[in-house]
């Protein structure tokens, strides 16, 4: 199953019953420092849900959701759903909610919450998300032209270049299948 992610910020409004939620859908390297900017943009929100899905190095998936006073399993859960069902890794999703003075009820929340959610992911530029690895090769002084022909080919991105008596160690960055190829 292909995985996708996104690589910038992307936000949309629904509005239910005059309440109004706020969706932003960012990277997962900027989700916490987004999170407590938006709480600051937004003193006077009731609630700030949140989702995410971040994959772990050794290949599992972590994830979770949290209500943020919302009735429990109204919010985060249906919005990590969302998540899932788009088939999103390494992204977080804020929800900022502004009361409207009509209860929408358990189900209504959870539509409202997982819809936010919804129209942001449909906003978003979805890409496919690589599992990037970095491996040091080498290479001596007559072969070392070779070698970083085949890493530019295999558009891998050097890191490092490091001369020794022998030859050149390259430390080079990329998606996991490219770099297996080196």
């Amino acid at each position: 199953m292909p995985l996708f992610t996104v690589e910038q910020e992307y936000n949309a409004i629904l509005e239910e019953k005059k309440s109004r939620f706020l969706a932003f859908l960012v990277p997962h390297v900027d989700f916490a420092q987004r999170l407590a900017d938006l709480r600051d943009e937004h003193k006077k929100a009731n609630h700030h849900v949140t989702a995410f899905r971040r994959m772990l190095p050794e290949g599992r998936i972590d994830e979770g959701g949290k209500d943020d006073g919302e009735p429990a399993g109204t919010s985060g859960m249906p919005t990590l759903k969302t998540l899932i069902g788009a088939d999103l890794v390494d992204v977080g999703v804020i929800i900022v909610r502004y009361f409207g003075g009509t209860k929408l009820g358990t189900g209504g929340l959870a539509r409202a919450y997982s819809g936010a959610a919804n129209l942001a992911i449909r906003e978003a530029e979805l890409v496919p998300w690589l599992r990037i690895k970095t491996r040091s090769v080498s290479a001596s002084f007559s072969s070392s032209a070779e070698l970083e022909r085949q890493v530019i080919l295999l558009q891998l991105e050097i890191i490092e270049r490091t001369f020794t008596e022998d030859g050149v160690t390259l430390l080079v960055s990329g998606p996991e299948d490219q770099v297996d190829k080196l």
